[in-house]
């Protein structure tokens, strides 16, 4: 079969550009809200550096208002207007008033309400003169001997304060978008390195498509970092199931072909001695094949069974079964045979005592049949064969008890495996397969079976654990 290839969805971005998107949305993000905070911090800084530099023309001001025989008397420094020269060439405004009455400067200036200002305390506000925004400092002096306030302000426009806003904010993305770019530059081939062990692992899958053989070893990746070793465990852990099953069927297919060479094999010399024979050895012949069929039939069947039993995946649900039903359901199926055999078939239990176990019917139905099916096989005749009931409180016990010849003690784990067929047994026909099903199937109702001591015959004991709680 060729390989399948995956074709990549379109629409599926590739996990480099995916990480590099997760990694630089909340770098942009990160980047805008510093920008944000960055703004307002420009803006506050520029605001208290200029209101500085105001306040101290303001103050200078202020300090040459005199009061001189009754009358308040101003001598402006020119170096109070001197800090406010700038290279934005920013208009100056000032205004000197006693109470309501202007003493020196721009009449129009917006004035305060002196009620509002605290003595010898500067004030800084926004306003609009002359169609400008400007800035306000201003305040208010008491004089000895003056019952009226002194109102002192100085103003600027505010060209110089958002040019060098501009300025710093324009600093401030550039270098922003030089690191966001530079981390975006930086962070391809980082990412690149990181994604290497992927790389690898891919790597150690993708070189088994060029053996011919399936391997299903462990991936050999090399170290690993710690959120990769689990992807690599899942798919070491599928590679052991695949060897498992191809192990299975590959098993299945050497018994199969192994045990059904000899029925066959039979069957094609008798059918060749149906062939050239006369009417008697015709009917032996027949006799021959229909036994041979019968076999191969019994082959298949409990090869299938044991497939079944030994089905790897999800169980269905567990239902409640009544061993003695189907107990009495597979001694009705099997009467004929024990007849014919000479055998007595006997259940045996507490009556009114409930036998009802989780499992699964079938498996149930699969195991007596196999283990009644022994009991017969490999009886004297005039022997029974006794299904035997018990339940307590900790177990439910079924046990399968024939007066055969039994199997010795050495040989008894032997007998579960595989087309064993025992000296005891030797002389009738079967597959050997009848134990290895019955422990199979009972492995998948996580119940046990054993042998059982018994003074003669043999034994056979399975255990069903009672549910706690």
């Amino acid at each position: 079969m060729p390989a399948r290839t995956i074709t990549p969805d379109r629409g599926t971005p590739a996990l480099r550009t995916r990480l590099l998107a997760a990694v630089l949305g909340p770098l942009l993000a990160a980047a805008i809200l510093i920008g944000v905070v960055g703004a307002t911090l420009i803006a506050d800084v520029v605001r208290r550096t200029n209101d500085r530099v105001l306040g101290g023309a303001l103050g200078a001001i202020a300090e040459t208002v005199q009061v001189e025989r009754g009358e308040v008397t101003l001598d402006l420094p020119a170096a109070a207007f001197g800090m406010l020269e700038n290279t934005e060439r920013d208009n100056v405004y000032y205004r000197v008033a006693v109470g309501d009455e202007l003493l020196t400067g721009y009449a129009d200036l917006p004035a305060p309400d002196p009620a509002t200002l605290a003595v010898d305390v500067p004030r800084y506000r926004f306003a609009r003169y002359r169609d400008q925004p400007i800035r306000i400092a201003e305040v208010r002096r008491s004089l000895p001997r003056i019952d009226r306030p002194v109102i002192v302000q100085i103003a600027e426009t505010l060209d110089n304060r958002g040019a060098l806003t501009r300025r710093l904010m324009l600093a401030l993305l550039v270098g922003e978008c030089v690191l966001v770019g530079a981390a975006a530059l930086l962070l391809r081939p980082a990412l690149g390195w990181s994604l290497r062990p992927l790389a690898r692992l891919r790597g150690a899958v993708e070189a088994r498509d060029d053996r011919t053989r399936p391997d299903f070893s462990p991936l050999d990746t090399g170290p690993l970092p710690r959120e990769l070793r689990p992807l690599a465990g899942a798919f070491d852990r599928l590679l052991a199931q695949l060897d498992t099953a191809t192990v299975g069927v590959r098993r299945f297919t050497a018994d199969a072909s192994h045990q059904m060479r000899t029925p066959l094999s039979v069957l094609k010399v008798q059918v060749a001695l149906a062939r050239r024979g006369s009417g008697e050895e015709r009917g032996v012949a027949l006799t021959e094949i229909a036994d041979a069929v019968t076999r191969l039939e019994r082959l298949v069947t409990q090869l299938l069974t044991l497939a079944r039993a030994e089905e790897a995946g999800v169980s269905a649900p567990l239902e409640a079964v009544d061993l003695r039903e189907v107990a009495a359901a597979v001694i009705t199926r099997q009467i004929n045979r024990a007849i014919e055999a000479g055998i007595d078939l006997t259940i045996e239990g507490k009556p009114g005592e409930s036998h009802i176990v989780p499992g699964h019917r079938t498996l149930i139905f699969e195991i007596l049949s196999n283990l009644i099916d022994n009991g017969i096989r490999y009886n004297r005749r005039g022997g029974t064969v006794s299904v035997q009931l018990q339940s307590t409180p900790a177990e439910t016990t079924i046990a399968v008890v024939d007066d055969g010849p039994g199997i010795p003690p050495d040989q008894r784990e032997a007998a579960f495996d595989r087309f064993v067929r025992l000296g005891a047994a030797g002389g009738s026909e079967g597959s050997g397969l009848g134990l290895a099903i019955v422990r199979s199937a009972a492995a998948r109702l996580d119940a046990t079976v054993a042998f059982g001591d018994a003074p003669r015959g043999t034994t056979i004991v399975i255990r069903f654990a009672r549910p706690t709680g």
